[in-house]
């Protein structure tokens, strides 16, 4: 809370200020413990303050770690197609414990993975935009966007090799990928 000069004011009930701010902010979309902690932290909440009011919200099931890395390894997998590899590394930076998160990511089978990795590369074949470019290219660009939504390097491969065969745009550069 600022007063007119713009100094942060201590608020007339830490808690209920505390639990307002995590519920504005769950009202958004779900987070995690971790989320909710530090941004109360930037709110200037203390420590005892938002223990209290986040075990408070995890008591009633309003936060809920396991449950938002669920969701969130179903949401990013099927809408932005990452890899196990990578929902792996967004849960740990938002503060979902490790097991919590290998659970979550386990839900991902290497077949979902596969398939998940073949749609995106036929979707960007589709595009058009890899139609005029060279054999190198057309690789450098399916593998590297694989790469980068998580997929690891033998999986890209393979799944640009095939498809490209399937297209018929496949290259000789493809019968022998790089170690």
């Amino acid at each position: 809370m600022r007063s007119e000069q713009g100094r942060q004011e201590q608020p007339q009930d830490p808690v209920a200020y505390a639990r307002d701010v995590c519920l504005r902010l769950l009202t958004a979309r779900p987070r995690t413990k971790a989320e909710l902690a530090q941004s109360l932290a930037r709110k200037g909440v203390e420590p005892e303050v938002a223990e209290t009011v986040l075990a408070r919200l995890d008591e009633v099931g309003l936060v809920d770690d396991a449950a938002f890395a669920e969701v969130w390894v179903r949401s990013r997998h099927a809408y932005q197609g990452m890899a196990r590899r990578a929902l792996s590394v967004e849960l740990r930076r938002k503060g979902v414990a490790d097991e919590v998160a290998a659970e979550a990511v386990a839900a991902v089978d290497p077949e979902a993975e596969e398939t998940r990795a073949r749609d995106l590369v036929r979707k960007r074949l589709r595009g058009g935009s890899l139609q005029s470019a060279d054999e190198q290219t057309r690789i450098r660009r399916l593998v590297g966007m694989l790469a980068r939504k998580g997929y690891s390097e033998g999986l890209a491969f393979r799944v640009v090799r095939e498809e490209l065969r399937e297209a018929n745009l496949d290259a000789p550069l493809l019968d022998n990928p790089p170690d």
